[in-house]
């Protein structure tokens, strides 16, 4: 059964998380151009074993806005009030929800486990953010797919035939894509067009942490760090470079999986093998 609740972030921000399953708690904390739901097959596949928390970032899905003072700091207070309400001890953070759970262990020493799932860091100018300030004039434009093709092309996500792909085309395809989700979409669920505001933040904390590798040194939570071998080099990078700061770490490559291996199979996640590995390692 799965039911919904909430939890009261430092600023008063209501956080919106979905529980399943039974065990130990573990909350999963998605990424960019999600809600929670989007993580909800992997949580499903682990709630034999754990009690699964899985909430929705602010400013998305049911939770409260992200507020004025939004920034990393307000995204690290909201995994702790779960973290303090709930009991969990483990975490799953899943692309900036990764850099998120791992600045969450530095405040939080009961956090005993994070699964760190390719953190986008940006170390030596290898991700980039100078995009931000397009993507936001396509944005406050309401050239919703512009600013997606923006976004995705910066961020290296899509198969290799976008990279040489002529730009108003992807454009197209983008229109045609958001129309035919927004016809599909379910009741609550929020779509990419609805989603796509809340990538700037995303990126900004890509941004704020841009540079701070050495900070990982002093995590004291062992930690999973887990990509697959087809998402692009910057991920795999970001893992070796903490791989080689973390105190406490093991690192597991799921081979001929990309950056969506988590996500739901609907959006060509396999969550089923994440929970794996997940799974054998918080056991």
């Amino acid at each position: 059964m799965i039911t919904l609740d909430a939890v009261t972030s430092k600023d008063g921000t209501a956080i919106t998380y979905h529980r399943l399953g039974h065990g130990p708690g573990l909350v999963l904390l998605h990424g960019a151009m999600q809600t929670g739901h989007g993580n909800i097959e992997l949580a499903e596949a682990l709630a034999g074993d754990f009690t699964c928390y899985v909430p929705d970032r602010r400013g998305r899905g049911r939770s409260g806005p992200c507020g004025p003072g939004y920034g990393l700091r307000r995204e690290v207070e909201d995994l702790d009030a779960l973290l303090a309400a709930t009991g969990a001890q483990h975490a799953v953070g899943v692309s900036s929800g990764a850099i998120i759970a791992l600045h969450a262990a530095l405040v939080r020493p009961s956090l005993r486990k994070v699964v760190a799932f390719e953190p986008p860091l940006d170390i030596d100018g290898s991700n980039p953010t100078g995009w931000l300030s397009r993507f936001d004039r396509e944005i406050a434009a309401g050239r919703i797919p512009a600013a997606l093709v923006t976004g995705m092309r910066a961020t290296r996500m899509g198969p290799p035939i976008f990279k040489v792909m002529p730009r108003p085309l992807l454009e197209l395809l983008t229109a045609m894509m958001l129309k035919n989700q927004d016809k599909a979409a379910s009741v609550g669920e929020p779509t990419f067009r609805e989603l796509a505001p809340s990538l700037h933040n995303d990126v900004q904390v890509v941004a704020e942490t841009a540079g701070d590798l050495d900070v990982y040194g002093s995590v004291g939570a062992e930690v999973l760090l887990l990509g697959g071998t087809k998402s692009p080099a910057y991920l795999r990078s970001a893992l070796t470079a903490l791989e080689r700061v973390l105190p406490r770490s093991r690192r597991v490559d799921l081979a001929g999986l990309g950056h969506s291996a988590t996500s739901n199979a609907a959006m060509r996640g396999r969550p089923e093998r994440v929970a794996e590995e997940v799974r054998r390692f918080l056991a």
